[in-house]
């Protein structure tokens, strides 16, 4: 366990260097007194996720996602919330007591966190095998530096090597108290019926790293020829390890993609290694798996500019071009560099070093059109059908670039190069984005025809996600939003009975809630006006402070949400005009609020009651109509006096 006073410290940290933490993730940008980027929790073109450092919070309003550091770490992470304080510890060097975790409390983690524990775990295992075992340093360790890697590197990225013994890992790792039911689901140990077998046995190790630097898998390379053994071999799919959505180097890459506003795609971990050695570290790899969109989106985050870097194996770039395609559509600016024959990145780099390689890459990066004309104009020299069909493939390629500005910039590079006028590449490029259209118009209406509405009946309740919408959620988020922002502000003298009490602004609204018994159909408003009844009197308790910091990610969450927007009431903002800022009209907006959802809570109770009289009458139950119309008549003069208070004289 982690003592509070250190929770408190790391919670309010994080909270004063909120852009510190988001930007190892996301590329911001500075704009007035926040910051700006593409939303990681979905996916967008335009940004609108917001970081705002004076109030420690970020919020996507394209999504809705909203919270401070921890809970950005927990989302985009998944991990617990006391994961993501030791990794904010870690960062800001807030040393963190805690007892060492037994066995039996590893078993008791959620089931993501343990995998973690676990690979983190064989990480550790795997590099002392290598520098602290005559195996490892002889066959391992002699295979790196023979490769050319220095030491440095080698441990700065964690490599290691698996003994070449059946379970030799699986064995030491249980004597720890690891289990194998996630030694297995890892990927770590494969089990069969009693047979238990090390997956990286005989391999030197590359692991692969979270955007946080956690350990998620491992990749490894046999050292032995062998026709019927995979040269390189990677931990399956898992619940912390999806090889569609990472890419090899991500962790490291990240900061310096983000300084050079560039990223140099590769396809293998010695191709990261190699670049890194010579000084270049915005490089990651694919990992030999064909590209993916979430790749090219994770990316995306910390640049918009990538160039991708082929070796010359003709083969593989036919297969990769594809690739490009997608990075097109995605919006990104791609280049594209062909090595010499016989070259590969991590060969090159240690041929050319930093510096020339630099150069290098400057002088003969190209566009995608000069790429693509020039790799397949050779096949179809004089061939007019062929040459027509480049061209086609050319004009589908820019047809997918969203920005139609750029597209247009292809089109006249694609008529220069191609000798064709710009207006039939045009039409064809039309031919090519009104079929994709369709192709999307007929996707999204068999979605919707797959997804009936849900009908409510006896045999089958409406599930919790499909429950009516709040009706006072607008009036009771403003409530909550005043008694975060202000309710430390002093409101003056309020009648209480006949005496006048000094006031507070949050004291004023948890007097009001309280008197008149009003609760919310959210808990979770309920739960935070609790929550600051509880703390009001409490010295130097700071609302915004404390609600922000929250180590519970629902009320966090909600508090950022709610200090993120100023959320507008006509009846109250409009009349009183938008000049003046709300803490210079407090006497006057603070009982408005709370006047305001009072309005509204006895409106629906009188249309409520208007439907059960209609019903009441139907079936002549005239003990009922007797006791609704009372109930009516006292919602009327009730209704009348707040109606005043607020400047109206509804007749009702």
């Amino acid at each position: 366990m982690i003592d509070q006073a250190t929770v408190d410290r790391i919670m309010e940290t994080a909270q004063g260097q909120i852009t510190d933490v988001i930007s190892e993730f996301v590329h911001l940008k500075k704009r007035g007194i926040n910051y700006i980027g593409n939303c990681p929790f979905h996916n967008e073109k335009t940004p609108s996720f917001i970081v705002s450092p004076h109030k420690g919070i970020y919020k996507c309003f394209g999504c809705g996602k909203g919270g401070n550091a921890v809970n950005f770490l927990m989302d985009h992470e998944q991990v617990s919330f006391v994961e993501a304080i030791r990794t904010l510890g870690r960062k800001f060097h807030i040393h963190i007591e805690e007892k060492e975790r037994t066995p039996e409390e590893l078993v008791q983690q959620n089931e993501r966190e343990s995998m973690l524990v676990v690979t983190d775990y064989a990480s550790r295992f795997f590099a002392k095998t290598l520098f602290e075992t005559d195996e490892g340093q002889s066959v391992g360790l002699g295979y790196f530096r023979q490769r050319g890697f220095r030491d440095d590197i080698i441990r700065k990225f964690q490599l290691g090597y698996s003994p070449d013994n059946r379970d030799a890992f699986t064995r030491e790792a249980q004597i720890n108290g690891y289990k194998i039911d996630f030694l297995e689901k890892t990927g770590l140990t494969v089990v069969r019926d009693d047979y238990k077998a090390d997956r990286f046995r005989g391999r030197v190790i590359f692991p692969i790293h979270s955007l946080s630097g956690r350990i998620i898998a491992f990749g490894g390379r046999i050292l032995k020829t062998d026709a019927k053994t995979a040269k390189y071999l990677n931990s399956p799919e898992s619940e912390i390890y999806h090889k569609s959505k990472i890419l090899y180097g991500i962790y490291q890459a990240r900061q310096e993609m983000v300084r050079q506003d560039r990223t140099y795609l590769v396809e293998g971990y010695t191709d990261v290694l190699s670049f890194h050695q010579a000084g270049i570290s915005n490089v990651v790899a694919s990992s030999g798996t064909a590209l993916t969109v979430d790749q090219i989106r994770l990316m995306a985050r910390f640049s918009p500019n990538i160039t991708i870097i082929y070796d010359g194996d003709q083969a593989g770039i036919k297969a990769s071009l594809r690739g490009i395609d997608l990075v097109l559509e995605e919006g990104m600016n791609v280049k594209v560099l062909l090595l010499p024959d016989g070259e590969d990145p991590d060969s090159f780099a240690k041929k050319l070093g930093g510096d020339k390689l630099l150069e290098y890459i400057a002088a003969n990066e190209t566009d995608f059109i000069k790429f693509k004309t020039s790799l397949l104009l050779e096949e179809s020299k004089n061939d007019p059908i062929k040459r027509a069909q480049l061209i086609q493939d050319i004009v589908r390629t820019i047809s997918v670039i969203p920005d139609g500005i750029v597209r247009s910039v292809y089109v006249r590079e694609c008529s220069s190069l191609m000798k064709v006028e710009e207006p039939a590449l045009y039409l064809e490029m039309g031919k090519f984005i009104k079929k994709k259209q369709e192709r999307d118009a007929g996707r999204t209406f068999l979605q919707n025809r797959e997804t009936p509405a849900l009908v409510q009946t006896p045999e089958m309740p409406l599930p919790i996600l499909t429950q009516p919408a709040n009706p006072l959620d607008r009036e009771e988020r403003e409530v909550l939003r005043f008694l975060l922002k202000y309710g430390d502000y002093p409101l003056g003298e309020v009648e209480v009975g006949v005496d006048k009490v000094l006031m507070s602004a949050g004291e004023y609204i948890v007097h009001e809630m309280r008197q008149d018994e009003l609760e919310s159909q959210n808990p979770l408003y309920n739960r935070m006006l609790s929550l600051y009844e509880e703390q009001m009197k409490t010295p130097a308790f700071k609302a915004q402070r404390f609600f922000v910091s929250h180590p519970d990610p629902e009320i966090s969450q909600l508090a950022s949400n709610l200090i993120a927007r100023e959320y507008i009431l006509s009846k109250i903002h409009n009349r009183y005009g938008g000049v003046r800022k709300d803490e210079e009209m407090l006497e006057t907006l603070v009982p408005r609020v709370v006047t305001e959802l009072k309005w509204k809570l006895v409106k629906l109770r009188m249309e409520q009651i208007r439907v059960q009289l209609k019903e009441a009458e139907e079936q002549k139950d005239n003990d009922k109509v007797i006791s609704l119309i009372r109930e009516m008549t006292a919602l009327q003069n009730v209704f009348r006096i707040i109606s005043q208070k607020q400047g109206e004289r509804t007749i009702i």
